[in-house]
């Protein structure tokens, strides 16, 4: 009996951070709206917010062919660009990269890649506590860090105007 529980339970969390995430790369979609590159950065955070959305729905679908194909390319692109960005930030020595906009968007990509990675295969059986512990903290992340620098307008100050009146 406890062991259906605390399956159960682990599940719902499972199925709460991905809740939470399809929330937060929805909301990451639509401050690109007025993003130079809207177009590329909203798909970037469209379709993992997607793919989260149906592991709320069907925990069970990472096991399908389609979600894994999808996921997989995402993580290829996510991470290709990911490591040209990060390559940019290291040869110009920039060191504060949340203050430079490569780095947030960085940063999007990194954690798009994690997130994916994540799922891959949670359906298969019972979400570990590894994996539930590394949810939720990854989960927390953005929202808090998103609230901090939203809050903290002396750290955007040099931002770009697009970067600060999305929201």
């Amino acid at each position: 009996m406890t062991n259906t529980i605390s399956v159960s339970s682990s599940q719902l969390v499972w199925r709460v951070c991905n809740l939470f995430m399809s929330l937060f790369f929805s909301l990451a979609t639509y401050v690109q709206i007025n993003d130079p590159d809207a177009v590329l950065w909203m798909v970037g955070y469209a379709i993992p917010a997607g793919l989260c959305f149906s592991i709320c729905c069907h925990q069970q679908i990472t096991e399908s062919l389609l979600w894994r194909r999808i996921a997989d390319l995402h993580v290829l692109i996510a991470s290709t660009f990911g490591v040209i960005l990060g390559w940019k930030l290291c040869k110009e020595g920039i060191t504060d990269i949340f203050q430079q906009e490569e780095g947030r968007e960085c940063g999007g990509l990194l954690l798009v890649v994690f997130w994916l990675l994540l799922c891959r295969h949670s359906g298969r059986g019972a979400v570990g506590s590894l994996r539930i512990c590394t949810a939720v903290g990854i989960t927390v992340f953005p929202f808090i860090t998103w609230i901090y620098y939203y809050m903290n307008t002396e750290l955007r100050k040099h931002w770009p105007e697009h970067c600060n009146t999305a929201l």
